[in-house]
């Protein structure tokens, strides 16, 4: 199995606020981690009771055989 690698976020809305997450294997996060990204951020910047959206966004991966 490949474990995930989260690189970096940022902020990438406002209105809803959003946070895009920066990284390899994304699809592999577990959903359980998922919701405490999404609470620790709502904690952290003050975000209680607003909605709050997360993306994760993967990379093409450099070394994959062409079609």
């Amino acid at each position: 199995p490949i474990r995930p690698k989260l690189r970096y976020a940022h902020q990438g809305g406002q209105n809803p606020p959003i946070i895009v997450i920066h990284g390899n294997s994304l699809d592999s996060v577990p959903d359980a981690y998922r919701r405490y990204l999404e609470s620790w951020f709502r904690e952290r910047f003050g975000l209680l009771g607003t909605p709050l959206r997360i993306e994760f966004r993967s990379g093409a991966n450099p070394y994959a055989p062409r079609d």
